[in-house]
């Protein structure tokens, strides 16, 4: 017996039920709608799939999206050039744009730049999207991005891309639609470089950022540093194809399973970052599923260079042979990582070091570097928190191998609140969590050249830096990988950050949120979703 719907059968009927859908119709109440039109059960339970899987793959509008995240502090900020964390990201996203965009797949789009184009890789033309007006009505102009961009130059703003938009020499308005931008060197990357979350664009003379007066698809409703933000639809946005949803709010549960536990009560449609550990229990509730992104994220142990012990011969390197990756990757991640070699250029990048290979676990050769150190048989203190993201679990990995070779690491664990601005860059070892960047050169230049705002390990090497402004300003991309593939030997070498796993990024999401996509900056599409997804009943 066929299953296709009946010869009759037309698109407005196809509206007609998905209607009734949308109002909250049940499969029963359905069938006997069809049925009363002549249509068989069988057929009817055809229509019914095809409808609710057209409705799936179709935006729809309406709705209160709330999204719990994994951090909160007093630290939250609305000033992108100041986002240093997935909390922050996700905010900007809602309520401001990038002159360009980072699709799936790492598709380059404009976004407020209609087009960006160069002859050299020096010097850039920008021109802007006509019609596109920030929150309070003031129309998008040159001068807006000239303002944004010099921004990060100005050492009082402490954007956290200064050290990248140095090399921007120059920007000026041409006209009241077109910038020119001007680098100290040649950098092919630049308009990948403008999709990063700091450059979104704000208002010229902008001082005051806690209203977020973006361009965005969302306005500012509400903002309280470390509690939550809530964000109304733009009516006036500029992309006819956005946002889905009525309002957009969000907050931190710092504990995973408190996260975990507020998606499937349904207080909210999204927890992010879930920890590898509760991926069989969402799926095992109806209703309810992961969404997976590989883009390179990871989370790292950082020892100074400049401190002790990093300063004791041996240690760091004691330290790499003593981090079991293979039982990091499968008891505390699950599975869901690649094994990770000690520098921060993921397999997910094409310009990965495929033949440098990550340390094996040897714990003889570590106790034999700890004695060399004159550090063997004390205790050496490890800061953890559930801000950077399975570090807690990592470390007690580190600890009991340690304690197997007579070596005792005190791990503490201290809370998430605060995390990033006391301990992550301040304590001789700790944790970090690396959100995924689309290039080599932005996470070198972000972590490991000698002036990066986030040297984890305080590293330092003019040859290092040398590379890496050669690299950049290369045409020649076979070369560029080359260059790539030694400073990722430097690090993995030299510099104290042991990077055990590439992680999968993991978020986990009720049934009735549609629309979320892999992205290469990382989980919840790139912190971007909110303009994207959209709810159903």
């Amino acid at each position: 017996m066929s299953h296709e719907p009946p010869v009759n059968w037309t698109a407005a009927d196809d509206r007609r039920v998905e209607d009734a859908i949308r109002r909250g119709a049940t499969r029963r109440d359905l069938l006997r709608m069809l049925m009363a039109g002549g249509v068989s059960l069988a057929v009817g339970g055809s229509v019914l799939t095809r409808a609710g899987r057209a409705m799936a793959d179709t935006p729809v509008s309406g709705g209160a999206l709330k999204v719990a995240g994994i951090t909160g502090s007093n630290a939250d900020t609305l000033d992108p050039a100041k986002a240093a964390n997935s909390t922050d990201y996700t905010r900007i996203c809602a309520f401001y744009n990038r002159l360009t965009f980072l699709a799936k797949g790492g598709t380059l789009q404009m976004e407020l730049a209609d087009s960006i184009d160069t002859t050299d890789a020096k010097v850039w033309t920008v021109k802007l999207k006509k019609g596109v007006t920030f929150h309070d009505g003031k129309p998008l102009t040159s001068a807006d991005v000239v303002f944004s961009l010099n921004r990060h130059l100005d050492p009082n703003v402490g954007s956290k891309v200064a050290k990248i938009a140095k090399q921007m020499t120059e920007v000026k308005a041409i006209d009241p639609l077109t910038v020119q931008i001007t680098l100290a060197g040649a950098n092919a990357d630049l308009p990948t470089i403008l999709a990063m979350h700091q450059f979104m664009i704000v208002a010229d003379g902008t001082t005051d950022f806690s209203k977020g007066n973006g361009t965005g698809a969302f306005t500012v409703e509400t903002f309280q540093p470390g509690v939550r933000s809530v964000g109304l639809k733009n009516k006036n946005y500029f992309k006819s194809t956005g946002p889905h949803v009525d309002s957009f709010e969000f907050f931190a549960i710092s504990d995973e399973t408190a996260r975990v536990n507020a998606l499937l009560s349904g207080d909210i449609q999204m927890a992010s970052a879930i920890d590898p550990r509760s991926v069989k229990l969402v799926n095992s509730q109806p209703g309810f599923q992961v969404s997976t992104t590989s883009a390179g994220g990871y989370t790292n142990l950082n020892i100074r260079l400049d401190t002790d012990p990093g300063t004791r011969a041996g240690f760091i390197e004691g330290m790499k042979y003593l981090v079991n990756r293979e039982q990091i990757q499968k008891a505390v991640l699950r599975g869901m990582a690649d094994i990770g070699n000690d520098q921060p250029i993921s397999p997910a990048n094409p310009f990965y070091n495929a033949g440098l290979k990550a340390k094996t676990f040897d714990p003889d050769r570590a106790k034999s570097l700890f004695k060399k150190a004159g550090v063997l048989g004390t205790s050496i203190p490890i800061i953890a928190s559930d801000a950077a993201d399975n570090s807690v679990d990592m470390a007690v990995v580190l600890q009991q191998a340690g304690a197997d070779i007579g070596m005792t690491f005190d791990v503490q664990r201290v809370p998430s609140d605060g995390y990033w601005d006391k301990y992550w860059l301040v304590a001789p070892i700790s944790f970090g969590n690396i959100n995924p960047r689309p290039t080599p050169d932005l996470l070198f230049s972000l972590l490991y050249a000698s002036d990066a705002p986030w040297n984890e390990s305080k590293y330092k090497d003019p040859k290092f830096d040398k590379m890496l402004i050669e690299a950049r300003g290369l045409l020649d991309q076979a070369k560029r990988k080359e260059i790539y593939g030694e400073m990722q030997v430097m690090v993995s070498e030299n510099a104290g950050t042991i990077i055990p796993a590439y992680m999968t990024n993991i978020d986990a999401l009720s049934g009735k949120l549609h629309g979320l996509e892999p992205n290469p900056l990382g989980g919840m599409m790139g912190y971007a979703f909110a303009e994207y997804v959209w709810l159903t009943a």
